[in-house]
């Protein structure tokens, strides 16, 4: 039996999780880049008249030809990130010796910045 098999089972479905949000990221940025390209098309399309283009292209968004591709990318950033942590936490887990919890605090320090530039980002830009 692996000794703390409940602890590594736990890190590993943990790693599976962001492993599935980081796919369903991806998948997204692709679902929106295949609509920006719809959209580009349509605006470019002789048949639609003048007040359709203005909004084809309000539709597309200040960022309309990079928001798919960031997504991409973060979902590709959060799957290197996972494996990071995963790694890292199984070593914790293994070892002997008591290790405290600064490094959440961190992560939490983080990812409350993290969310409040693109809420700020997202307010600037519309």
């Amino acid at each position: 039996m692996i000794q703390r098999y409940t602890d590594h089972a736990a890190n590993e479905r943990t790693f599976l999780a962001w492993v599935r949000t980081g796919i369903a990221t991806i998948a997204f940025g692709f679902v929106i880049e295949k609509f920006n390209l719809f959209v580009r098309v349509m605006e470019k399309a002789s048949q639609i008249a003048p007040p359709e283009h203005k909004m084809l292209g309000k539709l597309s968004g200040y960022l309309g030809e990079y928001d798919g591709t960031m997504l991409i990318f973060v979902g590709i950033a959060l799957i290197a990130v996972a494996a990071f942590r995963f790694v890292r936490t199984g070593r914790l887990i293994d070892d002997e010796a008591t290790h405290s919890g600064e490094r959440v605090r961190t992560e939490i320090v983080l990812t409350l910045v993290l969310i409040t530039a693109a809420l700020a980002a997202y307010v600037a830009l519309d």
